[in-house]
């Protein structure tokens, strides 16, 4: 009976994981704008990325791999970088929500 649960599961899975691009990719086929926006945000959040990489020490304290310990700090990196940004966009929208 788990073996079943597991099956339906992961074809569940892959049908949403189908949707979740899908969708976006045939919206934005029909508005090459949206594509381009897209397209943007992807390459910011791969800059974001590379940068992190590049910057992470990739020191390990355990059984990882260099390469397991560099993603994952570019991982936590990248997290934080983005965490920030999204909290300085809330912080400067209610202050210049308060001011108008």
């Amino acid at each position: 009976m788990v073996d079943v649960g597991l099956f339906i599961s992961y074809i569940l899975i892959g049908v949403c994981i189908l949707t979740a691009v899908g969708m976006p990719l045939m919206k934005a086929m029909s508005d090459p704008d949206s594509l381009k926006k897209m397209g943007m945000g992807v390459g910011g959040l791969l800059v974001v990325f590379l940068i992190a990489f590049f910057t992470a020490s990739g020191e390990n304290s355990g059984d990882a791999s260099e390469t397991t310990a560099k993603l994952v700090g570019a991982g936590l990196t990248t997290f934080y970088i983005l965490a920030i940004a999204a909290i300085g966009g809330i912080v400067y929208t209610e202050i210049k929500k308060a001011t108008e």
